[in-house]
């Protein structure tokens, strides 16, 4: 025992600070609480739901004051129309209804696989004034065996019932040997908590992908 005891000491320092040596494996399953200087806070993974021939994807549980903002991340949306329009819309009521007022920008960039077409204009088209309609944030989606399209949509503190409900979308698409990019930022014209999100095509089902929400505190 003495030994061990001396090996052991060896590695403490005479503040009884454990030095890099006396820590030998990563794994952190035993930790049932972090010291009061480290903060538990970041990015969490709260759901995830995969599409298959879905008329529509929606979040209607686990969008509450725990988080500040909500980061909503697509893996490789396909949809069973070709063209097709990815959008989305909030809910003030736990999904009874999805018509929250809002005000949108939106941005289109485009470059193709030759070189020889680019693009990057403001779209009037899909901007909304004071409209409860569906916000699009993803444009033309082919529906060619590998066409989808991918990214991300933040919603910032939709527990307030302050402020109006801030998001931004960023999304990336193939097109006909194009990749587009596609920016949409705005807001819920709302001071109601919101509490549910839906996903839908403007035309036809969402044949394939994956959505996944994460909470930030």
């Amino acid at each position: 025992m003495g030994a061990i005891a001396r090996s052991a000491a060896n590695l403490v320092t005479t503040s009884g600070v454990w030095l890099k040596g006396g820590v030998n494996n990563a794994s952190m399953d035993n930790i049932s609480a972090f010291p009061s200087g480290i903060s538990g806070d970041g990015i969490t993974l709260i759901s995830s739901q995969t599409a298959s021939s879905s008329a529509s994807i929606s979040f209607t549980s686990g969008i509450t004051s725990t988080y500040k903002a909500y980061k909503f991340v697509f893996i490789n949306m396909h949809p069973a129309t070709n063209n097709a329009e990815f959008t989305f819309n909030m809910s003030t009521d736990s999904g009874s209804n999805y018509n929250v007022t809002k005000t949108t920008t939106a941005i289109d960039t485009s470059h193709s696989e030759s070189d020889v077409s680019s693009d990057l204009s403001y779209d009037t088209g899909e901007d909304l004034a004071q409209s409860t309609g569906f916000q699009t944030i993803a444009k033309n989606i082919s529906n060619d065996n590998d066409g989808s399209f991918s990214g991300t949509l933040q919603l910032f503190n939709p527990s307030s019932t302050t402020y109006v409900k801030h998001f931004i979308s960023n999304t990336n698409k193939m097109e006909t040997s194009v990749t587009a990019n596609y920016l949409v930022a705005g807001y819920g014209n709302t001071t109601s908590a919101v509490n549910a999100v839906r996903f839908q095509m403007s035309s036809g089902n969402i044949d394939d992908g994956k959505i996944y929400m994460y909470g930030i505190k």
